[in-house]
């Protein structure tokens, strides 16, 4: 089984009016993107990962006691991640369905107090990475960030909401402002139904 680069699903300019250019898409996914699908299928080949799925070979290859993770984690793991990030943004206002809402308001008092603890993850990542809305292992949600390409598969948590903190992500629409970028993935790009859909 080869991975294959999923396509947007949207075009390219879609996000455009809501802060994310074109020209960051065109980068981001064509060619970022396909990178990590290139580099992954090539790693994997002729190993005991090729066949597996993505879930598998993340887990299978994590090393929790290294900071520089293998080959085969980073791009396998940075595959998996962009496949959700797309998804996980929207070119048309989207609103929160009830259960989502409800749901952070339990577990961070409200929607603004969890994107203020989503926005300080991100920022506070140091170089590159992700943050993270994840469900538990005890099924309680909570806000996380990830060095470089780890993600919730690594912990056993279910990834709902993932925003790229590496600088490719933001640096053509908004240079070295790395606070803007994320408050303007919350409250302009983020897709809730879909992050409602992943509970």
């Amino acid at each position: 089984m080869t991975f294959q680069l999923p396509d947007l699903p949207y075009s390219h300019d879609a996000l455009a009016d809501n802060g994310m250019s074109r020209e960051t898409l065109e980068y981001h996914h064509d060619i970022h993107h396909k990178a990590y699908v290139d580099n992954g299928n090539k790693a994997i080949s002729g190993t005991e990962w090729e066949g597996k799925t993505l879930e598998e070979i993340i887990k299978g290859t994590y090393d929790k006691n290294a900071v520089a993770q293998s080959g085969i984690f980073n791009n396998i793991s940075q595959l998996w991640n962009h496949n959700q990030f797309w998804e996980m943004m929207s070119p048309g206002e989207s609103k929160m369905p009830s259960e989502l809402e409800s749901a952070l308001k339990d577990s961070f008092g409200s929607v603004d107090d969890f994107k203020k603890e989503f926005a300080a993850a991100g920022a506070g990542q140091f170089g590159s990475g992700w943050a993270w809305l994840v469900k538990d292992t005890d099924g309680g949600l909570k806000v996380t960030k990830t060095e470089n390409g780890v993600n919730p598969v690594c912990f056993g948590q279910t990834a709902l909401l993932g925003c790229d903190v590496w600088e490719h992500s933001y640096y053509i629409d908004f240079r070295n402002k790395r606070p803007a970028y994320l408050d303007n993935f919350l409250n302009k790009l983020v897709n809730w139904e879909n992050v409602a859909s992943r509970m």
